[in-house]
């Protein structure tokens, strides 16, 4: 195996170390001033949608803390997800590969969904992360750094837990917010909120390791459902007006909850003067659950809105992909930054071994491109554009009985434009995400000559990475005979 690493990738490291720059002054390495690696830490929420945060444009969620955050650093406006739900993000997120390279294209088996009501028969989905699977925790660990992990896994256990896949500590959480349990076992107070427990954690964690280099990643099971808050943040958002999408009580505590929980670790940060050594980074595992009703599905039960994005969790439409991205490091992140490039779950993992100054191993491929020269600038440093985004999605995601949030689909970005081709029928749709960010207007019409170019280069991906396709569905039954819907969850991973 063979490590990618991209033109576009030497180029903004070149220009990062020249110090080319638009926005502040770049130093001579991606290090701290005193040549130490970085502490890193990565927070990521659990079904948070896109436009959740004030900063966001949220009139309704509260989330002070993380709006001060984006305006202490920088806060991307095209940030997306590997998958369009919980586990295909977190895999890519940990590993720095597309699906077809984990297996891992969505929640669950394909059995979850009766996939035998539709034309194709989808690709087997793995459920736990292979233990031979290179996590950036494992190469940073090998670099001398103190690993923890505290949250949501879902990558599996055993051989596939987090404290055999690169963390020196590691306490995986169950996915209830009061109740919960822990793996390995701990006692719990009684009615304590999994996102305080979480941080009280996490702070222990910093305040132990603040020596350093250490990496932190806080994986909150919030604000996933079942909707559970703390009592006295549902009652401050009870009395207070919604907005258009934004207005359940509940949820709002939620993210409330979760905002207090980045507010209390980027506080005990300061409070160690570890702010110009850490690197913090927020962000989502993929869309809100909203947008569904606009799609015309029935009994949806939108708990919020990623308007004016379409879609939500579960959808291929940036909805479901597109999420919150926030970074602070003072002294190397400039403050109050708005970044409009495009970056995905793949990038992270060859963005924190290039701002550790950690070469990975030969003999791994990683899909991502390092964007460290986007966190210390803003701004491409170059004309050239990044590689294209890729998606690969050969399942079904149902939303209720006969109902589907996402079938079959391929998906490619270049640049402002996004083809999505639909395995199921073949057809097309093709948008331009800066004209048209809520993808309302199907250019494939109109637009032949891009469709034939963006598909040819979504085939030479699928080929090369050896994408495996959905495959006709033999056992499809004739329209005079349907066979009855299996129950499925109304708000399924």
């Amino acid at each position: 195996m063979k490590h990618s690493m991209s033109a576009w990738w030497r180029i903004v490291a070149l220009a990062a170390w020249i110090g080319v720059g638009a926005v502040g002054t770049v130093g001579p390495t991606a290090q701290g001033a005193d040549d130490r690696p970085p502490n890193i830490v990565f927070i990521l929420a659990d079904d948070l949608g896109w436009t959740d945060l004030g900063c966001q444009g949220s009139t309704y969620y509260e989330t002070p803390h993380l709006d001060r955050l984006a305006a202490q650093g920088i806060r991307f406006t095209q940030a997306t997800t590997a998958g369009p739900n919980c586990q295909p993000t977190r895999a890519a997120l940990i590993t720095g590969q597309y699906g077809p390279r984990t297996g891992i294209y969505t929640v669950g088996s394909i059995e979850r969904f009766n996939w035998r009501l539709r034309p194709l028969q989808p690709v087997d989905n793995v459920e736990t992360l292979d233990p031979s699977a290179v996590t950036f925790a494992e190469v940073l660990k090998s670099a001398g750094y103190a690993t923890g992990f505290f949250g949501k896994w879902h990558l599996g256990d055993g051989p596939s837990h987090p404290c055999r896949q690169g963390f020196d500590e590691a306490l995986v959480t169950t996915t209830t917010h009061f109740h919960f349990r822990t793996n390995p076992p701990v006692e719990l107070e009684d009615g304590v909120y999994q996102a305080d427990f979480l941080t009280d954690r996490a702070v222990e964690f910093i305040k132990r390791h603040q020596a350093g280099p250490f990496l932190l990643c806080v994986q909150h099971f919030a604000v996933h459902s079942p909707y559970q808050a703390k009592p006295e943040w549902i009652e401050q958002f009870r009395s207070k007006a919604g907005a258009p999408g934004h207005r359940d009580p509940t949820y709002a505590a939620m993210i409330a909850s979760v905002d207090e929980s980045v507010g209390r670790i980027v506080a005990q940060i300061d409070r160690l003067a570890l702010d110009r050594q850490t690197l913090v980074i927020f962000t989502s595992d993929n869309g809100g659950v909203g947008g569904y009703a606009r799609e015309g599905l029935r009994r949806s039960q939108d708990v919020t809105d990623n308007a004016p994005l379409r879609g939500g969790k579960g959808m291929l439409y940036e909805g479901g992909i597109r999420v919150p991205f926030l970074a602070r490091w003072p002294g190397r992140v400039p403050s109050g930054v708005v970044c409009d490039e495009p970056i995905q779950s793949i990038d992270l993992f060859p963005t924190l071994l290039e701002l550790a100054g950690v070469a990975p191993p030969a003999d791994l491929v990683l899909d991502g491109t390092s964007f460290v020269g986007l966190l210390e600038t803003g701004r491409l440093q170059t004309d050239v554009e990044r590689p294209p985004l890729f998606w690969h999605f050969p399942g079904y995601l149902g939303a209720g009985e006969d109902q589907w949030r996402a079938t079959p689909v391929g998906v490619v970005r270049a640049g402002d434009w996004k083809l999505m081709e639909f395995f199921e029928d073949g057809h097309f749709e093709l948008y331009n995400l800066k004209d048209d960010p809520g993808e309302t207007c199907n250019r494939a019409a109109d637009q032949v000559e891009k469709v034939a170019e963006l598909h040819q280069r979504l085939i030479a991906w699928r080929r090369a990475i050896n994408a495996p396709m959905p495959t006709p569905n033999p056992r499809r039954p004739p329209a005079d005979k349907p066979v009855k819907p299996v129950p499925v969850p109304s708000q399924p991973g």
